[in-house]
């Protein structure tokens, strides 16, 4: 068994001006940007979000900007394999997360748990 759910929403921005994406995202949405994680990640800044709404997250792409959702796993791979059995592809690893396709062509990703009540909220699959 592991659990899953919706984590989170990520803007991705082609642009060479992250800071000027995220202050527009800020000011758009009314969260602040918080500071880089520690080592600070260049290509991505996080909006301060209450914790029990969605993660969001506004990141430097190269391809077209759009949006996309990761969905928050305790066993990864379960959830990959998942997935894949409700018609999903695996289109590539990215450091600890998975990128997918959904059998309609929108991309998202599978990533570790992201805010503190995941065990407490997320669903359970077999």
């Amino acid at each position: 068994m592991h659990k899953s759910r919706l984590a989170g929403f990520i803007i991705d921005c082609q642009t060479e001006d992250l800071e000027a994406a995220a202050r527009f995202w800020s000011a758009a949405l009314g969260l602040e940007v918080r500071p880089p994680a520690q080592p600070a990640d260049p290509k991505y800044r996080t909006l301060a979000t209450a914790p029990e709404e969605v993660h969001l997250e506004v990141q430097q792409v190269e391809h077209a900007s759009r949006v996309h959702l990761d969905i928050e796993a305790d066993d990864i791979e379960a959830e990959v394999a998942r997935l894949e059995r409700l018609g999903a592809k695996r289109i590539g690893a990215v450091r600890t997360w998975y990128v997918m396709e959904a059998p309609t062509g929108q991309r998202f990703c599978i990533v570790r748990p992201q805010r503190a009540d995941f065990t407490a909220r997320a669903n359970t699959w077999d």
